[in-house]
């Protein structure tokens, strides 16, 4: 028995109608004609694939960690000068 090839378009629907829509995995292997072992192999292969590798997680948690840094930095500058904007004004008038 010959098995049957399905082009990624139909794929990538056929797990949209899953993941996105929230339809059940027997319900859309109906419609689409095709195995629901099939179907369940494809949602399982997009869940592997759309999470993220240790090592890019590791890169993630670093700029993370630089951006918190630079908004805190960024957040009392702010607040520095909007204190001598105050004090300015109070001199000035």
């Amino acid at each position: 028995m010959q098995r049957a090839k399905y082009a990624p378009e139909f794929k990538d629907e056929a797990v949209k109608q899953v993941i996105d829509k929230g339809h059940s995995v027997v319900d859309v292997a109906k419609r689409l004609g095709i195995a629901e072992g099939v179907l369940y192999t494809w949602v399982s292969k997009f869940k592997k694939a759309d999470e993220p590798q240790s090592s890019d997680l590791k890169l993630m948690q670093a700029e993370m960690a630089k951006l918190k840094a630079e908004l805190r930095r960024t957040t009392e500058e702010r607040d520095i000068l909007k204190k001598a904007a105050a004090y300015f004004a109070k001199q000035s008038g």
